[in-house]
């Protein structure tokens, strides 16, 4: 049976926190603009053991 996420929240300091992990991998790891949708999307769920991922937060992630 799948896990329900309908209720699953992250404050705005760990969406500070995610946000700056991206930015810091992005440059680290010299990922093309590209593949950041797809990165965000790994790094997210990497962190917060969540498969779903807000089609939004995944926009302000990546957003320069």
């Amino acid at each position: 049976m799948a896990e329900d996420h309908s209720d699953f929240r992250i404050s705005a300091f760990e969406c500070d926190v995610l946000r700056n992990a991206f930015k810091k991998s992005v440059i680290d790891e010299s990922i093309p603009e590209y593949r950041w949708r797809s990165h965000a999307m790994l790094l997210v769920r990497e962190l917060t053991d969540h498969e779903h991922v807000d089609a939004e937060a995944l926009d302000w992630l990546v957003r320069k």
